[in-house]
């Protein structure tokens, strides 16, 4: 039976409920479990988290990532596709049919377990299953907001007439369903719905390992993100204040001490993703390349994260601070690959054949941080103007990360508005190939003009956005959100850039990825082109 439209509203993989396809309709299989206890509950619902994830198709897309040429041309057609922003025409792990498929069954696997909740809670209700149903309801919410801000446009105040996706609340039995897509406004309302209910109920008292589930303080965090996406700035501060508490410098990375660690190996990723961290709030193990891609290897290097980016755009370039970001921070391949990467995840290989070489990259990643939840409430208390308060969020990111042998810079109002009028815009009609830090803003939003202290405030919380989010995939989103334009260049044997291909423009229908082929050819609406 072929699995059409939305492939996991049939299935639950990763669990043991997968029923066969050619009778899941007549008998259910003999090994197939009964959700009729809170520990198979609670078991199940480990699946309800995407097991892949959307950052090697972002960073592809985005301006952390350059084509380095012949020099190293380490690549497949499915990286060539993504970098120059053409339609998926093949798949691979971390591809975005397989986020598509990997969202939806995660959805899949909520939806049955909240069935299964309501009905043990009518005979045995408990604390534990009101926990389990919080976080059912934030899983539900995570996928769908995931898949919106991967196929959808960014969510503006006319979401009301862009197209939205299906939002799936029970599970699906059809053989052949049809789905309308719906407007995006409607498809964030249900988010929100979830997101809300489940911050009533979420708890971490059932949990084994709760930094791999929505636990308290990662159910806010995902507030503040959703709400930051939705530009309801008083929302971010709230939830924002709430993660980070009386004393935000404690939750934020041990730079310091990371950076004392090996850049060989997996000391470092291993750290990173450590449960001890008080900045992880919630981790997510992942059949990825990640690791592979933007770790000490060669593996797929045509399009990197290169030295000419580092020192021209992000994590190598002096900006309001003085000096650099701690030395050790920045980590290059020694082969020749032109790379310049944070040792954020581990890499592991699980080999189904080891005669054929063949099996599944694994990784972990930090999913959500507070160091990124710190930076979000500098964006919302710029939005609202209150730019002291802004200031202060950004001392406290700027004096955890900048290399501590070099003086603290006191991070002002004046001295970003100084330090950003001297800077010219990257990608004017004269230069379009030419890097730099700062770019035209073009958001749905309303900000000052160019040349503001509003302004040159957002051009800064994006920076530090860009250099805290390297390798997770977040930059895409920010790209979106503020219509920032990126040309598609080929470096010389230099590294530097030498010619432009393509160039995305503000309005570039690209922006939003097109539905997976599969999907489409069913029947489900393509993006338009």
């Amino acid at each position: 039976m072929k699995q059409y439209i939305i492939k996991a509203l049939v299935i639950s993989a990763m669990a043991s409920t997968m029923v066969a396809c050619d009778n899941f309709l007549d008998k259910m299989p003999d090994n197939r479990t009964t959700l009729d206890t809170e520990q198979k509950i609670k078991s199940f619902l480990v699946a309800a988290y995407p097991y892949k994830d959307y950052a090697w198709v972002n960073e592809l897309s985005s301006d952390n990532s350059d084509d380095v040429g012949v020099v190293y041309n380490y690549t497949n057609r499915w990286m060539d596709d993504t970098f120059n922003w053409r339609d998926e025409s093949e798949t691979m792990t971390s591809s975005l049919s397989e986020n598509w498929e990997s969202c939806y069954e995660a959805i899949s696997v909520a939806n049955e377990a909240l069935n299964a909740i309501s009905q043990l809670e009518k005979t045995a209700p408990s604390a534990a299953l009101a926990e389990m149903r919080g976080e059912a309801l934030l899983c539900r919410a995570y996928s769908h907001f995931v898949l919106a801000n991967l196929f959808c446009k960014h969510w503006t105040k006319n979401a009301a007439s862009d197209l939205g996706l299906p939002y799936m609340t029970q599970p699906e039995t059809s053989l052949r369903p049809s789905y309308d897509r719906g407007n995006l406004a409607d498809y964030y309302e249900k988010i929100e719905a979830d997101l809300l209910e489940g911050l009533s109920l979420v708890g971490d008292s059932h949990y084994d390992i709760p930094k791999y589930h929505f636990n308290q303080k990662a159910a806010m965090a995902f507030a503040v993100r959703y709400y930051l996406y939705t530009e309801n700035w008083d929302k971010v501060i709230e939830y924002a204040g709430r993660v980070l508490g009386a004393e935000p410098k404690s939750m934020l990375r041990d730079w310091e001490s990371w950076c004392k660690l090996p850049h060989y190996g997996q000391p470092r990723p291993n750290a990173y993703i450590s449960t001890s961290n008080n900045c992880n709030l919630m981790l997510q193990a992942s059949y990825s390349f990640r690791g592979a891609v933007c770790g000490r290897y060669s593996q797929y290097s045509r399009y990197s994260h290169t030295y000419y980016l580092a020192y021209h755009e992000d994590i190598s370039v002096k900006n309001v601070w003085e000096g650099y970001l701690r030395g050790q921070l920045v980590t290059t391949v020694s082969d020749g690959a032109d790379k310049r990467m944070v040792l954020k995840s581990p890499y592991a290989f699980e080999y189904t054949d080891p005669v054929a070489g063949i099996g599944y990259p694994h990784t972990v990643i930090a999913l959500f941080t507070a160091d990124e939840v710190l930076l979000a409430r500098a964006e919302a208390y710029t939005m609202k103007r209150d730019f002291k308060k802004a200031a202060a969020d950004m001392q406290l990111w700027v004096t955890n990360i900048i290399n501590t042998l070099k003086s603290t810079p006191k991070i002002t109002v004046d001295l970003i508005d100084d330090f950003y009028n001297e800077k010219e815009y990257c990608y004017d009609d004269e230069k379009r190939i030419a890097s730099g830090h700062k770019k035209h803003l073009n958001p749905s939003f309303e900000i000052d003009p160019e040349g503001s202290t509003q302004e040159n405030m957002l051009q800064f919380i994006l920076a530090m956005r860009r250099i805290e989010t390297l390798h997770d995939g977040l930059r895409w989103f920010d790209i979106k959100r503020y219509g920032i334009e990126i040309p598609r260049r080929v470096c010389n044997a230099e590294g530097e850039p030498d010619y432009i291909t393509d160039f995305l423009t503000k309005d570039d229908p690209r922006r939003v990825y097109q539905i997976p082929q599969d999907v489409r050819d069913a029947g489900f609406m393509p993006n338009p082109r």
